[in-house]
């Protein structure tokens, strides 16, 4: 697996500078959690709906497991792949992937097999740590079956399954029953903060995810940096419904309380009156999710039932976040800020309000450059734009990933050659350096701040017999910002597919619920320009007129 070091990404002395501003820092992941043991070892870390860690627990059942990954031939540098929910599990896996020294693959759990193949292929993880029937849907099964013929796979090991008869281990059947001081003696010697730690799929902007390769260095300098532009201490407890197997979730809900000694709730599935009952039960104080997380809980909210007065701010990523919305906001919460950032797998934030600016900042921007880190909009071979000017949004800093794994020419395409990240994303800077996400050059849907692929849907549609010609466009949604929507030419003599069938067909194939159609259009043939590229804005504009007008 090929993937970019720290000093072919950055040069010596962007790194000098990252460790003398604090954007970088010695420790690492485990030492992070070393130092909350000595400081604060019966303090509660983390917890979902029915377990709990305290920093020591949560340290020795890391240990423990990490000990059972040595004993099952794990060693630095190999991949283990997680795809569990929102478990307290989750943490003391990624803590013990990483004291061991191999790479956190996570996969976010709606995936299914087109998606979770596709990135078994990819990694070559050695293990999976996966669940069993979890919401209808056998995990275990899938992980069995793919490493039956995958060259790397060889363990699968179940999170609170029951035992399986198909050979894969039970979570509790891991662990290693040795004290702490026996663990590190038996473990291999931890690598650095500037290694490769994690490898996370960002899905969305190809027919295929691309793993973007991460030190936990350049990932924890957005915790690092979120931090501070929150003014997060200890006593903060992070609300957590996103999901901690992608990056949103990892950062500010695993790596933020982690390295600052606060707790976290992570939540495993969404319902807004749960949310405000575990919000008021945990005494939460900040949260970081897509929009539609926010405007689903102030749907739900009722004064004379909840308490969310805990709440110290919501930031929103994935989509602008409306006017009227923010005014709603602080109507029905006032003493809680909302607060925008816009950032991508591949440089965690790439921008974000305060809570030092101007409230207004994060209606009418998505904030700016954090602390010591570099942002413009550049045109189409790289340089800068005049302010006011639209064009493609660029990172430079201390956060940008190693780059994608197995695809040098997609990384090198992805800097500029003074290496800025381009996102592909387009953007207007005002004279303050304030963003505004205005479109994306990327052919995606933003369903509830997942960005789904459309060309993964058009691939696997078009292979249906009956479809003549496809195209898979964003449609407006009040609640989730978009949704799918296809347009459908019929194949010669067929009859047209109904939503239920391509529905049926596309869950069969593999595909994650949330990246199925939800509305489907059949027409005689697609728009297009005169040399044949599909002219998708005009999709787009018909959908809108169309549901515009209530039809």
């Amino acid at each position: 697996m090929s993937m970019a070091t720290v000093r072919e990404r950055f040069t010596e002395e962007q790194i000098q500078s990252y460790y003398a501003n604090g954007s970088w820092c010695e420790y690492t992941f485990f030492d992070a959690l070393e130092r909350q043991v000595r400081e604060r070892p019966d303090k509660v870390f983390v917890t979902d709906s029915t377990t709990s860690y305290t920093f020591r627990e949560l340290r020795d059942a890391a240990l423990r497991l990490a000990v059972g990954l040595v004993r099952r031939g794990i060693a630095p540098g190999d991949r283990v792949t997680v795809q569990v929910p929102n478990w307290t599990e989750f943490v003391v896996i990624s803590l013990a992937i990483s004291r061991v020294g191999a790479l956190i693959v996570p996969i976010m759990p709606i995936y299914r097999r087109d998606e979770v193949g596709h990135i078994v292929g990819s990694a070559g993880p050695r293990v999976a740590f996966t669940t069993g029937r979890y919401r209808g849907f056998d995990h275990d099964g899938m992980f069995l079956d793919m490493a039956a013929d995958s060259p790397t796979l060889d363990t699968v090991i179940v999170v609170r399954g029951e035992e399986s008869t198909g050979g894969s281990l039970r979570y509790e059947d891991v662990l290693a029953e040795v004290t702490p001081e026996e663990a590190e003696a038996e473990l291999p010697a931890a690598p650095g903060p500037d290694e490769p730690w994690v490898i996370v799929f960002s899905s969305g902007t190809t027919s295929r995810p691309k793993g973007c390769a991460h030190t936990f260095n350049t990932m924890a300098t957005g915790a690092r940096l979120l931090g501070k532009g929150w003014h997060y201490t200890d006593e903060d407890v992070q609300f957590g419904p996103s999901p901690i197997t992608h990056t949103t979730g990892l950062v500010t809900s695993v790596i933020l309380p982690l390295i600052h000694g606060a707790s976290s709730h992570i939540m495993e599935k969404w319902e807004p009156r749960e949310g405000l009952a575990r919000i008021a039960k945990f005494r939460c104080t900040a949260a970081v999710t897509a929009t539609t997380f926010l405007q689903m809980l102030l749907n739900a909210y009722d004064p004379d039932v909840h308490d969310a007065s805990s709440m110290r701010f919501w930031t929103c990523a994935g989509a602008p976040i409306p006017g009227t919305f923010v005014q709603r906001a602080v109507a029905t919460l006032p003493d809680m800020r909302v607060l925008s950032l816009y950032g991508r797998t591949e440089n965690i934030t790439t921008t974000m309000c305060t809570l030092d600016d101007d409230p207004a900042r994060s209606v009418t921007s998505d904030g700016r450059a954090l602390p010591f880190q570099e942002v413009r909009v550049v045109d189409g071979q790289g340089e800068e734009v005049p302010r006011g000017t639209e064009g493609d949004i660029a990172y430079r800093g201390a956060m940008n990933a190693l780059g994608y794994i197995n695809q040098p020419e997609e990384t090198a395409s992805m800097f500029t050659a003074d290496g800025f990240s381009r996102s592909g994303d387009l953007g207007v800077m005002d004279d303050d350096g304030y963003v505004r996400v205005t479109g994306r050059l990327k052919d995606i849907v933003i369903r509830g701040g997942l960005n789904i692929s459309v060309r993964q849907v058009e691939d696997l549609l078009s292979a249906h017999p009956a479809v003549g010609e496809v195209a898979v466009v964003g449609m407006p949604d009040e609640k989730m910002g978009e949704k799918v929507c296809c347009y459908l030419v019929p194949a010669s003599g067929a009859e047209p597919l109904t939503l239920e069938e391509i529905r049926d067909y596309l869950l069969g194939e593999g595909l994650a619920i949330q990246k199925v159609p939800e509305r489907l259009e059949i027409i005689a043939a697609l728009p297009s320009t005169a040399t044949g590229k599909i002219q998708k804005h005009v999709l787009r504009s018909d959908i809108a007129d169309k549901l515009k007008a209530g039809r």
